[in-house]
């Protein structure tokens, strides 16, 4: 059956390409959603890029017909800008959020038998859309339920034989290797009730189980103190795995992993020209507002816990040719630090690529930095989907996790789930009960 579905200015700001994600239903954006998008357009940021992307769309589709009588889409939908001509002056005077609900009101009493849902992502206008009687839903189409969410690992109990099999050979064949997904880590447990285990990962390609990178020495003084960093460290240091994604909670070691195998392949190793370290700008609690200097004072307090990182590596795993500091790095080129502002436009070949608090971006905004990247490099996005500080996204909603499932299956992917906090045992007992 067919369905009205009204479109709030954030779905748009959030995803201009949102009209083609509602099937063969007809989408309607009212006049007012028009002059609120276009309050954006002037900003040198994603939300204005992404309101001028908007516009640009609209604009295109209208070269054939008028969009107030309605423009039939590439997917089989109906697009329409809802505009009464006596409300043509009077839309700016009227909030955004009364005038949505007013037209889905007035669609609902024109076309009586047909649903009307208005979405947004605006929780307090889907709460004054139920008062009023109408249905409303959040933009679901980016999003991935958490308790849905790819794990990268599984478990497996096989013979002693087997174990022995791949102890000796590094490499064991299972039945059903083709329903595994590519890069997935395992467990392997002896089921005859001893206590040996190993780990291993599956190589799609050739239907097989490997052995991980021997990391029992550590990378850059770090040691894995679990199975799960035993796991990210091989995904870091596989050079034939140009996506990775760490996630866990704070402590669990994501962001120290991730700079340790960097500059162990970046400084000891020689495989990528630098590392390039990023983070999404958003401050935890009240801002303290404008910061003297320039960009890189500005950049500082930002990216402190970056150098906090890197001065622990430099202790636990010696100077880096001569540097003994983090800033004799930065101001080598050997790592370069940047907010994500300005990331657009680049195209970063040769580098190891961090980007740091990724569950803090949106999905638009993680596709812009992941198609950032070059020839010869390699990314790690590290991210906890539980500490969202972005206001405009949620734990299903972020980038962070819409890369994890939209790249599962693919050979150049990998991703794990770090669980057990090593900080501190006082950092780990507050992030289980605090």
């Amino acid at each position: 059956m067919r369905k009205n579905y009204i479109l709030d200015a954030n779905i748009l700001i959030h995803d201009p390409k949102a009209i083609f994600s509602f099937a063969d239903n007809t989408v309607i954006i009212p006049i007012s959603v028009i002059s609120e998008i276009d309050r954006f357009k002037k900003e040198m940021t994603d939300r204005g890029y992404n309101a001028r992307a908007v516009g640009r769309l609209l604009d295109s589709l209208r070269s054939n017909r008028s969009l107030a009588e309605g423009v039939a889409l590439e997917n089989g939908g109906f697009l329409k800008v809802y505009c009464e001509p006596s409300r043509i002056f009077a839309d700016d005077k009227v909030h955004g959020d009364t005038e949505v609900l007013r037209v889905a009101q007035q669609v609902r009493q024109d076309e009586p038998d047909v649903p009307v849902i208005i979405v947004t992502k605006d929780i307090n206008l889907r709460i004054r859309a139920d008062a009023a009687g109408l249905r409303a839903e959040d933009y679901e189409s980016d999003q991935v339920q958490l308790s849905d969410l790819y794990s990268g690992y599984r478990e497996f109990n096989i013979t002693p034989e087997q174990m022995t099999e791949f102890t000796d050979s590094r490499v064991l064949v299972l039945p059903g290797m083709e329903a595994l997904a590519p890069n997935e880590y395992a467990l392997l447990r002896s089921e005859n009730g001893s206590r040996r285990s190993a780990l291993a990962r599956v190589d799609i390609e050739a239907k097989r189980l490997v052995a991980l990178h021997e990391t029992k020495d550590g990378v850059w003084g770090v040691k894995a103190r679990n199975k799960e960093q035993y796991f990210a460290l091989d995904a870091l240091l596989d050079d034939h795995i140009q996506l990775v994604t760490l996630m866990g909670k704070a402590g669990t070691g994501k962001t120290l992993l991730a700079l340790a195998a960097a500059m162990h392949t970046v400084i000891h190793q020689k495989r990528y020209r630098a590392i390039l370290v990023a983070r999404p700008i958003f401050p935890m609690g009240r801002d303290i507002g404008f910061l003297p200097g320039d960009v890189g004072q500005k950049l500082d307090p930002w990216m402190k816990p970056v150098i906090d990182n890197i001065e622990l590596l430099l202790d636990a795993g010696g100077p880096a040719k001569g540097y003994t500091e983090s800033i004799g790095l930065v101001n080598s080129g050997m790592v370069e630090i940047q907010p994500l502002t300005y990331i657009r436009g680049r195209s970063i070949s040769n580098r190891y690529v961090v980007i740091d608090e990724a569950q803090n971006l949106t999905p638009l905004e993680v596709k812009t930095v992941i198609t950032r990247i070059g020839q010869e490099s390699k990314i790690v996005l590290t991210g906890d989907p539980y500490q969202i500080d972005n206001p405009y996204v949620d734990g299903n909603s972020n980038g962070f996790t819409y890369v994890v499932n939209r790249f599962k299956g693919q050979p150049i992917a990998a991703h794990v789930e770090l669980h057990k906090g090593e900080r501190s045992a006082l950092a780990e007992l507050a992030a289980n009960l605090l």
